[in-house]
């Protein structure tokens, strides 16, 4: 079957990670990306690292699979005109300039919804288009603490920490994602297309949920308390004998699951533990408790013995035994597609599974103005106009 979003043109003015992420999904459903990049530099990313693969980024590989590469100096006359082009015959402008870049280009939303009022156009930004902060930078760095996430993240006793991944960034790039589908089916409905307007702030923001709550409902500001859980025990990292472990006692009936599995029975009869949060309560005690109990075996012993209980529990895994785990290449997570010059290329897949119209990585990420040419050709611009571009630079195609 066609993928669901077969026939969905989408101009992609986007780069680095939040934006770049947004079209990869909507490219694995199906729509054709074109990807503008300026000649010889193209995404930022394509410059990030260590490692690079043949003087290909592993960042850039990342997060550009599915797409076609238009490099083109955007402030060029011709390049205007093949933009606007572009606009016309597009369903979706992604971009994640600073606000106000883009109308300085010409390509505001005011500028391209005159142009095509049926395009969506989704603006992926750090602070948002409104407010008195819409004009700062963002980076995911700066948004997770801005946001919040760090103040919650690391040892009590030590400083904040990021994510080990550029989580604000990506879950920009996925509430894009949703909104753009929202506009789309709008637009569907009613004929017109309508602004989508992501910050990275807010998506943070948005995450806080429970903290957010507990904090609206105590007027105290949460803080960080490791891996614990502040509404829920025990609910953590556990040493054992030869590494850590996570486990999640998430109700009552798993903790006295639990106290049966590790036999301490007399953990389930004690009144300071007889519920979730009398447990949290006293959580200092409980820990006390249950450290020494699980340095006396090895990990894979205690996840054999809740494992059989039911109780949840898992490892810490490095990023290499994920990749090959058995569970994670059952669920189709890793494949393989040929790049133009590295040959056989792995990639992390798609996550969404759909039982009739799943995703699909069909193309590796591009060359920088790999599809230059026929891009342009397929807007009606000639051979000898693209050739005339790529000797003066407007354009350029490997």
């Amino acid at each position: 079957m066609r993928r669901p979003l077969e026939g969905i043109r989408v101009l992609d003015l986007s780069r680095v990670l939040a934006g770049p992420f947004c079209s990869m999904l909507m490219s694995d459903m199906g729509a054709d990306i074109v990807k503008i990049e300026e000649p010889g530099q193209g995404d930022d990313t394509r410059r990030f690292g260590p490692p690079f693969i043949n003087g290909q980024s592993a960042y850039f590989l990342s997060v550009n699979r599915n797409k076609r590469s238009l490099a083109m100096d955007m402030k060029a006359p011709e390049a205007k005109a093949v933009l606007r082009t572009l606009v016309e015959r597009s369903d979706v402008l992604l971009e994640n300039f600073r606000p106000g870049t883009a109308a300085r280009l010409g390509l505001g939303w005011e500028e391209v919804h005159a142009i095509n009022p049926r395009l969506v156009y989704c603006s992926v930004s750090g602070y948002g288009q409104t407010g008195p902060e819409s004009k700062r930078p963002g980076y995911d760095v700066v948004i997770q603490g801005t946001g919040g996430i760090m103040s919650l993240t690391g040892d009590p006793d030590g400083p904040p920490y990021k994510m080990g991944i550029s989580q604000a960034d990506l879950v920009a790039g996925m509430n894009a994602f949703s909104g753009i589908l929202l506009a789309l089916r709008t637009r569907d409905r009613d004929g017109v297309g309508q602004r989508v307007d992501v910050s990275l702030l807010d998506c943070q923001v948005s995450l806080l949920t429970f903290q957010a709550q507990n904090y609206f409902t105590t007027g105290k500001s949460p803080h960080r308390m490791g891996n614990q859980h502040p509404s829920i025990a025990p609910y953590e990292t556990v040493r054992t004998a030869d590494g850590y472990l996570n486990i999640a006692v998430g109700n009552d009936k798993l903790w006295q699951g639990f106290c049966a599995a590790t036999g301490r029975q007399d953990l389930a009869s004690d009144a300071r533990f007889s519920t979730n949060p009398l447990r949290v309560a006293n959580r200092e005690a409980l820990m006390e408790a249950l450290a020494p109990l699980f340095k006396q075996h090895e990990l894979a012993w205690w996840m054999s013995v809740l494992d059989k209980a039911g109780i949840p529990a898992g490892p810490i895994l490095e990023v290499d035994e994920v990749l090959t785990h058995p569970q994670v290449l059952a669920r189709d997570m890793v494949v393989e597609v040929e790049h133009p010059t590295l040959g056989p290329l792995k990639l992390v897949n798609n996550p969404l599974k759909l039982s009739d119209t799943p995703p699909r990585v069909t193309s590796a990420p591009p060359l920088l103005g790999q599809h230059s040419r026929e891009v342009l050709r397929e807007l009606g611009v000639s051979d000898h106009d693209i050739e005339a571009w790529c000797l003066r630079g407007v354009v350029a195609s490997p």
